[in-house]
């Protein structure tokens, strides 16, 4: 449904983007994981046309978004991180005043109003004022606003921002029903690892460039065994004596020193016995997508 072919894009001598590919299969959900300037938003503006780039291609649905931008918007909605809202209307008013942007009016539009509405659980607000909505309910309102044209594709920039968990979590089920009830390809940004997990494939980008590409699952299984975090006065020391006692290579992120070993917590009982006075706390705990990202890349995605 989307293809990405060694997409490039430079701002004044900095490399937004390196030599990016992927490709996002129909009704999937694909997450693009990667920390705030680490291209995601780039590589958004030109999957929704708002952006030529410097060197590549990228096609929707078998259209280029540089050579026809105008049939890729008819078959994308757009999700923007920013908030396009009239807080001073009602969600009703809100929706009828997008439509009225496709060309769409009468029935079809009061019949598209509704479904989008029941489809994100709206209809029971359709007379609230926008600015009195919680953030999760807005952003619904933005999805139910960017489906009234029925897309095949949905692109969603960082929109669970500001969202408490539990709003983020009926935010990610709604996007589930939107790719198992109606088939919607949707692509979404984040730097929010429990979103990330919720993808069926995702991408982890770093100064521009892919550094993993898989199934969240996929992505975890690279790290064998348990992840070990030491926190010390000097993580790098640490980590050097760590790496001539052991025989391995801790890495060390945040100032903390992170190593990945089979039954993590023998090896905590040794750690902690060979430097006596060194270690000031230690954590355990299964692989996650953060740990795939600080092993690939060394730094944080926060």
């Amino acid at each position: 449904m989307i293809q990405v072919q060694n997409l490039t894009h430079r701002y004044a001598g900095r490399t937004a983007l390196s030599n990016v590919s992927f490709e996002v299969r129909k009704g999937e959900v694909f997450g693009l994981l990667g920390p705030n300037g680490g291209g995601k938003s780039t590589l958004f503006r030109i999957l929704s046309t708002m952006m030529v780039p410097g060197e590549g291609r990228a096609t929707v649905a078998g259209y280029d978004v540089v050579r026809d931008p105008a049939a890729v918007r008819r078959l994308v909605g757009v999700v923007f991180q920013s908030q396009s809202l009239d807080r001073a209307l009602t969600v009703e008013e809100n929706l009828r005043a997008q439509g009225h942007l496709h060309g769409l009016k009468g029935a079809t539009l009061r019949d598209r109003m509704e479904a989008a509405m029941e489809r994100l659980g709206l209809a029971d607000r359709r007379k609230d004022l926008v600015e009195a909505l919680s953030g999760g309910l807005r952003r619904r309102v933005e999805i139910a606003k960017a489906l009234l044209h029925r897309p095949q594709v949905l692109l969603m920039d960082e929109a669970s921002t500001g969202l408490d968990p539990s709003a983020r979590r009926d935010l990610s089920r709604h996007i589930e029903n939107l790719r198992d009830r109606d088939g919607v390809t949707i692509l979404l940004t984040t730097h929010i690892l429990e979103e990330a997990d919720r993808c069926d494939r995702l991408v982890l980008l770093h100064q521009g460039a892919i550094v993993a590409q898989g199934s969240p699952g996929e992505l975890r299984s690279r790290i064998g065994g348990d992840v070990v975090v030491l926190e010390s006065g000097d993580a790098p020391s640490l980590a050097a004596r760590i790496e001539q006692r052991f025989s391995m290579k801790p890495t060390v992120a945040d100032g903390r020193v992170r190593v990945e070993i089979p039954n993590g917590h023998r090896f905590i009982a040794e750690v902690v016995e060979a430097f006596p006075g060194s270690i000031e706390s230690v954590g355990l705990h299964k692989p996650t997508l953060e740990d795939v990202f600080v092993r690939e890349t060394g730094a944080s995605i926060e």
